[in-house]
């Protein structure tokens, strides 16, 4: 647990000394702005597309920045020789990304969303969306060396999360979407500005858990073979 707090203070200091705190407080205050000139009558629909989509920057493209910068700085090296485990490390950015995500979010809805809403729903749908988020932006970063390298395809590998949301416009047949991973978090958000049925919060919570849990078990193995075995050459 001290090793995990250690790496987690750590891992804020790098997040607020590269700028991410500033880039998160620039785009909250965009979608604040962004939300205010649409009609209340559709904020409610828009609400829960605005908050994951924005919650997909906070988490995958931040978790990729600072694998990236990681492997820059030669601090993998490092941490591959220290007693910190690799779910820690992993852990270490999950727990500071979604909290940074939390943070976000209830600002962008506090300032920019013109009633009431669910908390505990609302939370639980940001941080199940930016943990799988995170671990997809893991997944994917770990295989490369450089931002150059991975720009191109990480757009790619982000259509992945866009079902759900062809889905909760009607665009698609929404029955195939719970078997996508972020169908549960994008109904938890959607709870939070409006009702959904008891059975949905349940799956809501339970089966993005599922996805969570073995996508954490394939990170901390591509952790050993991309991460520690790449940079100890």
């Amino acid at each position: 647990m001290t090793r995990l707090l250690s790496s987690i203070i750590l891992d804020i200091r790098l997040q607020a000394r590269n700028g991410f705190y500033y880039a998160a407080a620039f785009v909250a205050a965009f979608w604040t702005l962004a939300l205010s000139r649409i009609p209340p009558d559709s904020l409610t629909l828009w609400m829960p597309v605005f908050i994951l989509s924005n919650i997909l920057i906070n988490t995958f493209y931040f978790m990729a920045g600072l694998v990236l910068l990681e492997k820059a700085e030669g601090t993998v090296i490092a941490q591959s020789v220290t007693p910190l485990r690799p779910w820690e490390y992993l852990c270490s950015k999950l727990v500071t990304l979604g909290l940074l995500s939390v943070c976000e979010s209830f600002v962008i809805v506090l300032l920019g969303y013109r009633a009431g809403f669910e908390p505990l729903q609302f939370v639980l749908g940001v941080l199940l969306s930016a943990v799988l988020f995170s671990l997809g932006g893991f997944l994917v970063v770990a295989r490369y060396g450089s931002i150059n390298e991975f720009l191109f395809p990480s757009f790619l590998f982000t259509l992945f999360f866009v079902p759900p949301f062809l889905g909760y416009f009607g665009l698609v047949g929404d029955a195939w979407m719970y078997l996508h991973p972020l169908q549960g978090p994008l109904l938890l958000t959607q709870a939070a500005f409006g009702e959904i049925a008891t059975w949905q919060t349940l799956y809501a919570v339970v089966y993005p858990t599922l996805w969570i849990g073995g996508a954490f078990v394939l990170s901390r193995r591509v952790f050993q073979r991309f991460v520690t075995a790449v940079e100890g050459q």
